[in-house]
């Protein structure tokens, strides 16, 4: 397949014009129905996204879609990320994982914050996929409480040595760069004392652990990431001293729009798999799609499903519209989330003894989806973020 379309614009990103924008959405629709939906049984019992298929992803762009064109990416708008990242979520959502990071919270702690010398030295690897990177922020006393970053990196001369270990890290075992919050002053508690870093995966004393076993989203990993007197160069560091917790809450405002959409799609296809098998599926004389107790299961999720869609577009355009986004990116991710598992539960429901087998993918969707009521903040997290900020507009 071709290349993506990249935006005309260096720098800033540039909403796609019409024909662009419909020729990306239909190149990335025919990649996922084509070469990923066929193969998404053989990449969970395998554990792994066959190389192939990662070059094929590389080749397209989909490592670059958030990265300005200026060094490699196709420097889309939050909008138009929402858009693909829909088409991507109706695969199995292990082969968007692949690249996740880099579109994402891998990257855009630089792309945001960076110095031109960081953005010229990293950016075009992340884009091209050649380098992924993972973004190290949770440990085993700090994941919903971010602030509570015990990972130390104490200045000595020239670098920052770090010492600590992070957990339930995305694409560790893959990546060349890490993003990592560590805590440079002991003295300021909570957020203050906290700052970030860019962490090449080569350094002397950074080790990756195993894989973890988990309940769904096979073919993409999670592991430890430890830190032995890693010594981390001063340039190396993200931003100025203490910004680490700006870095990390802009980073996922962004990064909780791009799974609000992933959700919408992943719920666009289980609706699509529920409404297909309920015609074809007989029981009494007749397809199950003439019960209304069955309507009623397709008429919520559809509802659901399309409240999901247009929350999520319609704060990625108030974000391209230079607005602050944090209340409504967290009320998208926690709805689109939520929602998500609730129509993948109506599916198994609709499927029956058929979704609880593996036979149609329903039960490995409906465990790949649970995970994202988890990352990117929990939804008791988003439910603090939005009521905090609800009550700072006064309602």
């Amino acid at each position: 397949m071709q290349a993506l379309p990249a935006c005309k614009e260096t720098q800033a990103a540039m909403a796609l014009d019409a024909d662009t924008r419909d020729q990306l959405i239909n190149t990335v629709r025919r990649f996922v129905a084509e070469r990923l939906r066929p193969i998404e049984a053989r990449v969970a019992e395998d554990d792994a996204i066959p190389e192939d298929v990662l070059a094929e992803m590389r080749a397209l762009g989909l490592y670059g879609l958030s990265i300005p064109e200026a060094y490699g990416g196709l420097g889309l708008t939050m909008e138009d990320e929402c858009l693909v990242a829909i088409e991507l979520g109706r695969a199995s959502p292990a082969f968007r994982s692949a690249f996740g990071t880099n579109v994402g919270i891998g990257s855009q702690g630089l792309v945001m914050f960076g110095a031109d010398e960081q953005k010229a030295k990293w950016l075009p690897a992340i884009a091209s996929g050649e380098i992924v990177t993972s973004f190290a922020l949770t440990e085993s006393e700090a994941g919903s409480d971010s602030a509570a970053v015990q990972t130390r990196a104490v200045l000595d001369g020239d670098a920052y040595v770090l010492n600590g270990a992070k957990r339930y890290i995305t694409n560790a075992n893959k990546a060349g760069l890490f993003t990592v919050m560590a805590r440079t002053n002991p003295d300021i508690k909570g957020a203050g004392g906290v700052s970030a870093f860019l962490v090449p995966s080569r350094l002397p004393g950074l080790s990756v652990g195993k894989p973890e076993k988990k309940m769904g989203q096979q073919g993409a990993h999670i592991c430890d990431v430890n830190f032995d007197n890693v010594r981390v160069p001063v340039e190396n560091r993200l931003g100025a001293e203490g910004e680490g917790f700006k870095v990390a809450m802009q980073v996922l405002d962004r990064g909780r729009l791009h799974i609000s959409a992933v959700c919408v799609g992943v719920a666009e296809r289980l609706l699509a798999d529920c409404v297909a098998y309920a015609a074809e599926r007989k029981q009494f004389g007749q397809a199950i799609a003439g019960f209304q107790l069955i309507q009623g299961m397709i008429a919520d999720s559809k509802t659901e499903a399309m409240a999901a869609r247009a929350l999520t577009l319609e704060t990625a355009r108030k974000r391209d519209a230079g607005h602050t986004v944090t209340l409504e990116a967290a009320a998208a991710k926690y709805y689109a989330s939520e929602m998500v598992g609730r129509v993948a539960d109506r599916a198994v429901q609709i499927f029956g003894g058929a979704g609880y087998v593996a036979d149609h993918g329903i039960e490995r969707l409906y465990r790949d989806v649970r995970i994202f009521r988890i990352y990117e903040g929990t939804s008791q997290i988003q439910q603090v973020v939005i009521a905090r900020e609800t009550m700072k507009r006064g309602g």
